[in-house]
């Protein structure tokens, strides 16, 4: 996986600011780096020497400042609207205020407040969170994650077990395969007939959406996708109980995880679980924004 730079005379130069993340931004940090651009950093984990080229702000407002360039995080932005970091950053007008009149922020998915506060300063959005070559790039390290969890937290193996695929997007489709090649009976639940389609072809037993309830009593795991309401008290009430419940999707989740607690069975939101091959991951996250900026770049020449 490589990303050419186009123009490199266009990068050197460019004020980039990473706010926020995880270790998957130390990679992206570094090949920002490479490309040219002047960066600055903030709100996530840089070990104690920082990493190598980057200057590492003290606050929000000194990463921004003057800044065209500003990546947030891929992971949804939380329900009281701040931003996945170190510490709690909830964008405002005025904090955006500090980057170029001709900015720009690139992240996984805007919500209304971003949104607002953006427009306030003529920034322009950059999402990417339904780029599905992007996505493809880092499935296999969230289905990776995803299988670590299920081993550590399940009584049952996967080989042989009944589990319940929630949704056939790109990560759902990349789980089913995985998990039907380690010889786990899969049932695929999806709205889409075409997806369920696509997961027969695979292998997998399929249902619709509203078909979960009535089959949820013969599966061992279930793990959803889909960022909606879907895996109810309803649907949790009917497991197993000792089935394992995971969410997979970004905000606002697909699972009722505290009732599933509540009810004694084992549930976790399995989120940022590309940070377990933070190389790997930062490298495809950067493959995607590096033509982001590449376009940007170019509009602006």
């Amino acid at each position: 996986m490589h990303t050419k730079i186009d123009s490199p005379e266009l990068w050197a130069g460019l004020e980039l600011s990473i706010v926020g993340g995880d270790e998957r931004e130390q990679e992206i940090a570094r090949l920002a780096v490479e490309a040219g651009a002047n960066v600055r950093t903030f709100a996530f984990p840089m070990g104690e020497e920082g990493i190598a080229g980057t200057t590492r702000c003290d606050s929000v407002e000194a990463a921004l400042d003057q800044a065209k360039v500003v990546l947030f995080p891929i992971p949804g932005i939380a329900m009281d609207h701040s931003i996945f970091a170190t510490e709690k950053i909830i964008p405002t007008a005025d904090m955006l205020s500090h980057m170029t009149d001709d900015g720009h922020i690139i992240l996984g998915k805007a919500d209304e407040n971003l949104q607002t506060a953006a427009g306030a300063n003529n920034i322009t959005l950059h999402e990417y969170e339904h780029d599905q070559e992007l996505m493809l790039l880092r499935a296999p390290a969230i289905v990776e994650g995803a299988l670590q969890i299920a081993i550590e937290l399940s009584e049952v193996t996967i080989h042989n077990a009944r589990l319940c695929v929630v949704g056939q997007g790109n990560i759902g489709t990349v789980l089913t395969r995985t998990l039907i090649a380690l010889g786990a009976r899969v049932t695929v639940a999806a709205r889409n007939p075409v997806q369920r389609a696509a997961a027969y072809t695979m292998g997998a037993d399929t249902i619709s959406i509203d078909e979960l309830t009535d089959n949820a009593s013969g599966f061992d795991m279930i793990l959803s996708t889909v960022p909606a309401p879907i895996v109810t008290p309803q649907v949790i009430d009917r497991l197993p109980r000792h089935a394992l419940v995971m969410d997979l999707s970004a905000p606002p989740g697909g699972c009722d995880l505290d009732y599933a607690k509540q009810s004694g069975r084992a549930a976790v939101w399995a989120r940022a679980l590309g940070r377990r091959a933070p190389i790997t991951v930062g490298q495809s996250q950067w493959f995607g924004v590096s033509k982001i900026i590449n376009d940007i770049l170019g509009a602006g020449s």
